[in-house]
């Protein structure tokens, strides 16, 4: 599954073969079949660790407490609620409140359980029953109960459309215990809706019933700079809106001895320091403001980290290699407006890019081209479809293009300068066979409709790849502007879907399932604030994520999902952007971590969860400085 962290939602961890560690007991099911209550769910093979894990393989069960970190965070806020669709949320809200089941970071689409004990599901995945732990409690002494679970699964799914796209499947739950509660979902089949409903985190049901300090309701579905009360491991001790906001460590939180938390959540407070932009923010981070840095530019890692604190060897730089799925990033077409409807027109765009020539010039060659939107995965569509591939994709060979079933699909290479040119030969007939011509210097249609786009960004670092770019689409007759917003607006558009090209990226996971739907389905295309931000109705691209989500075994959802990942590629929805193979991270150096550390982690949530602060190494650092 591609995982939901109700924040303005990163990347649902999507899951469909499931493997299940079971803990060897049993209890009644729906119809009266038993069901073995499992300890963790994976969607890939069995969970690492079982029943009687006592920690993590990856943590440092024995990392020292306290210390305080401070990391940057772009932008604005002025929202405290994670759950609503509105504002702008503050950065680290997912700190807050504990799921009932928590991921792995060393295991791609594995879930062990936080405030559920256990979990149990009957074979034909109706439904899911998860045991709550009776220590489980809100952050003011209250326990977490059924009722919670109940109330907040209703309350998300009412606050938040993207929310209930992705619980659409799951129909009601309910309380069947003191300490049991009971998801039914719409039907059988979906092996996937357990380890999806495990994801939902647990809202305090007497905290959103009652009234704020100024006597008004509370409302999930509206923004509130009211501290809420959670559950997780941390509390905002107190914020500046849209300048910072610092979370503090419960040192008595009611999990932290649990095998699942032993050696996390390390740090005494959590501060994110909030900057306009990159620039602003690299400077904070050379002076000392903020204490980590995730490198995303090709360019800023091979220029700008010859400060004196790296010469003086403050500052530690390193290089992680990314053992995850390499997320499609581009250039992504808003299907919405008429220019882009023509798959021809889409194509031209991405034979108009030159790659290899943005790499050298612009990328030091740090960058490899992106082919798959499951790159560096077992799910990547490779050579012509055959078995289970090419059945899925015959079922809807009506709807897709004939070159689809004969061709490999790449991207085009610019080896020569030849190459180049011959793209643009081809960019330019394509083109004119989809109807637009060269009138003024721009490609026109015969109702007089020119073809131009606004590529929206809020990333200054973009600029000049997109301005480089455009230069290549005038050559073409392509009308191109560049617009910079900041972040606030940038999302406020994203929502509405008010934009011509913007740059996207679409992380996957290694068990695509339910989630496919808000990215490509078709329900998903009209929905305000989904993440369907290319607006694909496409009958065929509909049917194979259902048949993902319903695939019976490993095997079956491979196919499928390389079947789904060719349909993406052919019908030229993103221009292809490019990938690092390699995390490229800097730190001041009063930190240290467990080694060799989790292998599917981001870098900079293995950084929140599992580091901690060095005293000696701290102290060190500050007699050098």
């Amino acid at each position: 599954m591609t995982k939901l962290t109700f924040q303005p939602l990163r990347a649902l961890v999507s899951l469909t073969a499931v493997a299940l560690m079971l803990t060897m007991r049993a209890l009644p099911a729906v119809g009266g079949t038993p069901e073995t209550r499992h300890h963790a769910l994976s969607l890939i093979g069995e969970p690492k660790a079982g029943p009687n894990f006592t920690h993590f393989d990856w943590v440092n069960a024995n990392a020292p407490k306290g210390g305080d970190i401070k990391l940057r965070a772009l932008g604005t806020f002025d929202n405290l609620n994670r759950f609503t669709l509105k504002g702008v949320g503050a950065a680290g809200l997912t700190l807050l409140y504990a799921p009932l089941m928590t991921s792995s970071l060393d295991e791609p689409s594995t879930e062990y359980g936080l405030v559920a004990e256990w979990v149990s599901h009957p074979p034909d995945f109706t439904s899911a029953t998860f045991g709550l732990r009776p220590e489980a409690r809100f952050h003011d002494g209250k326990p977490i109960t059924p009722a919670d679970v109940v109330f907040s699964l209703a309350a998300i799914k009412k606050a938040n459309p993207r929310y209930a796209l992705y619980f659409k499947d799951v129909v009601k739950a309910e309380a069947i215990g003191s300490h049991e509660v009971r998801f039914i979902f719409d039907g059988p089949g979906n092996r996937e809706l357990p380890v999806i409903i495990s994801a939902l985190p647990v809202l305090p049901k007497h905290y959103w019933e009652a009234k704020d300090a100024n006597g008004e309701p509370r409302d999930l579905s509206k923004t509130t700079l009211e501290i809420p009360l959670g559950s997780g491991p941390y509390r905002i001790a107190s914020f500046d809106t849209g300048r910072n906001v610092t979370y503090a460590r419960i040192k008595d939180w009611w999990a932290k001895d649990l095998p699942v938390a032993k050696g996390q959540y390390n740090f005494d407070q959590i501060t994110y320091i909030y900057y306009r932009d990159r620039l602003p923010a690299f400077e904070g981070f050379k002076a000392g403001e903020t204490d980590f840095w995730h490198e995303n530019s090709a360019k800023g890692w091979a220029t700008e980290f010859n400060f004196e604190a790296v010469n003086k060897g403050f500052v530690k730089r390193q290089l992680i290699p990314d053992g995850d799925i390499q997320a499609m990033q581009g250039f992504a077409f808003n299907l919405r407006q008429p220019q882009f409807h023509d798959r021809r027109v889409r194509e031209a765009f991405n034979l108009a890019f030159n790659f290899e020539w943005a790499n050298k010039s612009m990328f030091y060659d740090q960058y490899r081209r992106s082919g798959s939107y499951f790159g560096n995965s077992e799910l990547a569509c490779r050579g012509l479809p055959e078995g289970e591939e090419l059945t899925a994709l015959q079922a809807v060979a009506n709807h897709l293009p004939p070159e689809l079933f004969k061709t490999e699909y790449k991207n085009p290479t610019n080896h020569a300068p030849s190459d180049f040119r011959n793209h643009m030969r081809r960019a330019a007939k394509l083109l004119q066979e989809a109807g637009w011509t060269i009138k003024d210097g721009v490609r026109t249609n015969a109702q007089g409709m020119k073809l131009r786009a606004e590529v929206l960004i809020a990333q200054p670092s973009f600029e000049r790849l997109v301005l480089a770019y455009k230069k290549e689409l005038a050559k073409l007759g392509i009308d191109i502007s560049v617009r910079i917003v900041d972040s606030a607006q940038y999302i406020r558009r994203l929502r509405s879907f008010d934009y011509d090209i913007i740059v996207a990226s679409f992380g996957q996971s290694h068990s695509p399932g339910n989630e496919q739907r808000e990215y490509w389905g078709s329900a998903a295309a009209g929905e305000p604030g989904s993440r369907n931000l290319i607006g694909i109705k496409n009958p065929a691209i509909d049917a194979l994520i259902e048949k993902i989500i319903y695939a019976r075994n490993r095997a079956e959802l491979v196919a499928r999902t390389r079947a789904l990942d060719r349909v993406l590629l052919w019908e030229h929805y993103v221009v292809p952007h490019f990938h690092s193979p390699n995390d490229r991270i800097a730190y001041w150096d009063k930190f240290d971590f467990p080694k060799p550390g989790p292998h599917h982690a981001v870098p900079s949530d293995a950084f929140v969860r599992i580091w901690w602060y060095d005293r000696e190494a701290a102290e060190k650092l500050k007699e050098r400085r």
